[in-house]
């Protein structure tokens, strides 16, 4: 039960930010977007799989591996779009 919570989770998670990470690239429109915010995101996503890989989680470790290249790439097209 734990891990289907856990992956439930984890895929929500992951997935909320797909949408603003398509939006950023396909409009190139990205002044409206925080990049303070995002880098603490970043941030606390890298915690987060590191504390997952400490902890053998799985569902944690791949969610935030793949939540971490979305966000890098919200922030890459802020920095790229201003």
């Amino acid at each position: 039960m734990e891990t289907l919570i856990g992956s439930a989770a984890g895929v929500i998670s992951t997935i909320c930010w797909l949408p603003q990470t398509l939006r950023a690239w396909r409009t190139r429109q990205t002044a409206d977007l925080s990049l303070p915010t995002n880098l603490m995101v970043f941030a606390s996503i890298g915690l987060w799989l590191i504390y997952g890989l400490m902890l053998d989680a799985w569902p944690m470790v791949i969610a935030n591996a793949i939540a971490l290249v979305m966000v890098g790439s919200i922030i890459t097209a802020k920095l790229k779009f201003g």
